[in-house]
């Protein structure tokens, strides 16, 4: 069973594209936040709705449907706000709804291996950060999961890590990487072996297809930046909520 494992889209469908492209998966899991900080929300909630097996809700997501703020780090908190006005804009009712809709937790069990899908942490689905080198708070985190193998989301950095006889995987993101990589983030489980992989896409089509969308010149700015640089510039939270 070769399963595809993607997190944080962030509405950017050129990176996407590239991801689906380079892989055939058996079975996609999502594992939220695919809205805020790129211009094409409509086609990549339309993708996950049709490929995806599994998935779980982020904070932008739960933050469009209820008509709040994500809760991000100080940095990118007005890009988020930004794009969620485009996202309200581009998609319909019934899709922010179903966004809305998606479980904070999901429980999978496939070829005798079981996974529980959060996008944040198993104890606060939403908004906990927790980097990769934080090993003993991600052991805590999930010495009480009755799983196999943990995927999580939302730091925007990618992560194979043994905790126990747990295994956490963080895909990274596919549309807003924060590692210094621009390349699309994603895993491939294969037979319950996970593998970090980067996908190559036309960042630059993804900073054209900002254009006419009535952003501040700031903002498009910073979100230019931070996808040409896979989030090293000014804007860059290092460190804090996404």
């Amino acid at each position: 069973m070769r399963i595809l494992v993607v997190s944080d889209i962030h509405a950017n469908e050129a990176a996407l594209r590239a991801v689906y492209q380079a892989e055939e998966p058996d079975a996609v899991f999502c594992l939220g936040d695919l809205v805020d900080y790129g211009p094409d929300p409509a086609p990549c909630v339309a993708w996950v709705r049709a490929h995806a097996s599994a998935t779980v809700l982020g904070n932008h997501d739960d933050a469009l449907a209820r008509g709040i703020r994500c809760r991000c780090g100080a940095p990118v908190q007005a890009l988020s706000d930004a794009t969620q006005d485009l996202a309200r804009q581009a998609l319909g009712l019934e899709e922010i709804e179903w966004l809305g809709a998606r479980p904070l937790q999901m429980e999978i069990a496939i070829g005798g291996v079981r996974f529980l899908l959060v996008h944040a942490t198993p104890a606060d689905p939403l908004f906990t950060y927790l980097r990769p080198d934080e090993t003993d708070a991600w052991i805590r985190a999930v010495e009480s999961v009755d799983a196999d193998v943990v995927l999580v989301g939302h730091t925007h950095l990618p992560m194979v890590l043994t905790a126990g006889s747990r295994m956490i995987v963080n895909p990274g993101s596919v549309g807003q990487p924060r590692d210094g990589d621009p390349r699309a983030s994603y895993a491939i489980i294969d037979d319950g072996v996970p593998a970090l992989r980067r996908a190559p896409y036309d960042v630059e089509a993804t900073v054209r297809a900002f254009s006419g969308k009535g952003l501040a010149p700031e903002v498009l700015r910073a979100l230019s930046e931070t996808l040409r640089t896979g989030g090293l510039g000014e804007t860059s939270t290092k460190g804090g909520r996404h």
